[in-house]
């Protein structure tokens, strides 16, 4: 409650008493080794005088890294809207009534928090000792701080896709851990200030058309975790020449194709074993697998890790 009574005092500008609250959506969620995340809705009083808020927490012990973590907080007021398709059900979470309402006015409170292991992976392709972004995502910074978070539109619209969308199941979290990675480019770039013009080494990427295939081409890649593709198919999807992909899609994200799609299936591997409860064999198959044995080996090489380890944790 700790964390939760933080971002709200933050918003509100004053002590907040949790007593106050009313939930009507709660989430929670951990997918080990990676993200732990959190999304609850309460009920919003229209007396309260609140300010969308965000902040990053870098979190750092030296002597103490399993204890190291960044994490995402925000709060921003909205709408819950009710799931109900009749016109009347005998009892609405959303308001206690048998009359079901169209929506809610909300307050809205997530947390992402993020461990080190999991950061380090985008930390990879980054070399520049200056540059506080790779210490950070590489936890090479020596001292914890928290810094307030601008919400743009385009961090806004984030947090809207994850409180409204449709998903669920295997979808809901291929969609969560898209948007939490979008969530954490966009506060990365908006928080620690280096922002520069961007200047390629692939001149076809000063064309923003081209740009957004290779956009595309990583949106296509995440749709496709049970059915693997083939990078000629995925060249055609998005219209683009087979070397222009690779070597954009390298240039801008870091990594080539292959790997991350890969640590996108054991990423998402991790959290049908851990928290669906999956078996082996399901998952190997789920994840489009032709033997249980090449999943086994391709999982431990992202975790270190066979994934029957994973179901003793």
């Amino acid at each position: 409650m700790d964390q939760l009574i933080d971002i709200l005092t933050l918003a509100h500008k004053q002590p907040f008493m949790h007593n106050e609250l009313e939930v009507l959506q709660q989430v929670d969620r951990l997918v080990p080794g990676s993200v732990k995340y959190s999304i609850n809705r309460y009920k919003r009083n229209p007396q309260w005088d609140m300010e969308d808020t965000g902040v990053l927490v870098y979190h750092y012990e030296k002597n103490n890294p399993g204890a190291n973590y960044l994490e995402l907080r925000f709060c921003v007021t909205g709408n819950v809207y009710c799931r109900e398709k009749q016109a009347e059900c005998n009892y609405c979470k959303l308001n206690a009534s048998k009359v079901c309402i169209e929506k809610v006015d909300s307050l809205d409170v997530l947390s992402f928090s993020f461990s080190p292991v999991y950061l380090q992976q985008f930390a990879k392709a980054h070399s520049n000792p200056q540059s506080l972004t790779d210490n950070v995502l590489a936890f090479n910074h020596t001292s914890s701080f928290s810094k307030m978070l601008p919400l743009c539109t385009k961090t806004r619209m984030a947090i809207e896709a994850l409180l409204n969308h449709n998903y669920t199941d295997t979808l809901e979290n291929i969609f969560i851990n898209a948007q939490t990675q979008i969530l954490l480019l966009y506060s990365m770039d908006c928080m620690l200030g280096e922002r520069e013009e961007a200047v390629f080494t692939c001149k076809f990427l000063a064309n923003e058309a081209d740009r957004d295939k290779i956009m595309k081409a990583r949106e296509i890649l995440l749709q496709h975790i049970g059915e693997p593709i083939t990078i000629k198919a995925l060249s055609r999807k998005v219209a683009i020449n087979e070397c222009y992909l690779k070597k954009g899609f390298k240039e801008i994200f870091g990594t080539t194709i292959f790997d991350f799609y890969q640590g996108q299936r054991m990423e998402h591997a991790k959290y049908l074993l851990y928290d669906k409860g999956l078996s082996v064999t399901e998952v190997s198959m789920m994840l489009g697998y032709s033997s249980i044995s090449h999943f086994s080996t391709a999982f431990k090489k992202h975790t270190g890790i066979k994934p029957c380890e994973l179901l003793l944790h």
